[in-house]
């Protein structure tokens, strides 16, 4: 049990190095080629976050263990409301603009529930995916669509002042890295799951989804310390709008077949309650920011939810 968990370790130390440098390449290349620093910030940053959780997923599905691509895919969103949402706003107080939400906000909306519905029949197959995509595909065009690139914004400070060979040759060097920390996880987590006798779903919904997540904490947690709030809601938003529409197909692509009822039966129900109360809070709030309050409900939340999955994974253990 020992060589997995440090494998494990190891190649999330590596997931979160290469993830980190992954958005500072990504964001400097989006910006030389002429897009704005908001869209830069809720796509190409919420996709740089999100890379880990791909290359995960195609290597869970890959290696014939898809529940865990699946599982990925749900906790990470799950984990990027409770946990990310809610340690950043216990930790900075975060305001936000109606019109910064008002674009992802209906999309991740639809994307969930359209992923409710690919997973309702416990079965993940092709098609579901490719609807999947072609949700993502029409979500992208919608934003670049309402892009104004020439409008100020005070998060243009982020973007690493790079030239375009440099960032692309950084761009190819961290998704190497990226694979090669990815690879390790999935193994170190499968066979930690066989040790344990946890399914592999919930290892995908636990230790592998926080691993992947902890690039958007920090990232949020960064943001909103520098009072970049559009940066830090948009990551939480577009990463969670990439899970659904890009990684989740990615085991109905390459391995599909029969999911893990308990993923539509527990998780999903789960994600969507989150999504849901996200949506309350971002236009409800009186103030018009999650405060710490909302914080601490959020990450009680997550840490029940937790405890839930240990607890029904130990006891369906033989």
């Amino acid at each position: 049990m020992l060589v997995p968990l440090i494998v494990v370790l190891l190649g999330l130390a590596a997931l979160l190095w290469s993830a980190d440098r992954f958005v500072g390449a990504a964001a400097a290349t989006a910006h030389r080629a002429g897009m704005s620093t908001l869209l830069v910030g809720m796509t190409v940053v919420a996709l740089g976050t999100s890379a880990p959780e791909m290359v995960v997923s195609v290597v869970a599905s890959l290696d014939g263990i898809p529940d865990l691509a699946t599982g990925n895919a749900l906790g990470s969103n799950i984990a990027n409301i409770g946990l990310v949402l809610g340690i950043t706003a216990l930790i900075v107080p975060i305001p936000v603009r109606f019109s910064l939400v008002r674009r992802e906000l209906p999309l991740l909306l639809g994307a969930t529930g359209l992923a409710g519905y690919a997973l309702a029949n416990g079965i993940l197959g092709r098609f579901d995916a490719l609807f999947l995509l072609l949700l993502l595909v029409f979500s992208l065009w919608w934003l670049f669509r309402a892009d104004t690139p020439d409008a100020p914004h005070p998060d243009a400070g982020e973007i690493p002042d790079m030239a375009l060979p440099r960032a692309l040759a950084w761009l190819a060097a961290t998704l190497l890295v990226l694979a090669a920390g990815s690879r390790a996880v999935v193994w170190g987590a499968s066979e930690l799951a066989l040790g344990l006798g946890v399914s592999e779903l919930a290892i995908g919904l636990t230790v592998v989804a926080i691993g992947t997540s902890l690039p958007e904490l920090a990232a949020c947690v960064a943001s909103a310390l520098k009072r970049h709030h559009d940066i830090a809601i948009g990551n939480v938003i577009g990463s969670n709008l990439f899970n659904l529409l890009l990684v989740l197909p990615i085991p109905g692509l390459l391995a599909p077949g029969p999911s893990d009822p308990a993923a539509a039966g527990r998780d999903y129900p789960v994600m969507l309650a989150l999504t849901l109360a996200l949506g309350m809070l971002l236009l409800w709030q009186r103030r018009g920011r999650v405060g710490r309050l909302p914080g601490a409900l959020l990450a009680a939340t997550y840490l029940g939810y937790l405890a839930w999955v240990g607890v029904a994974s130990l006891g369906a253990a033989p």
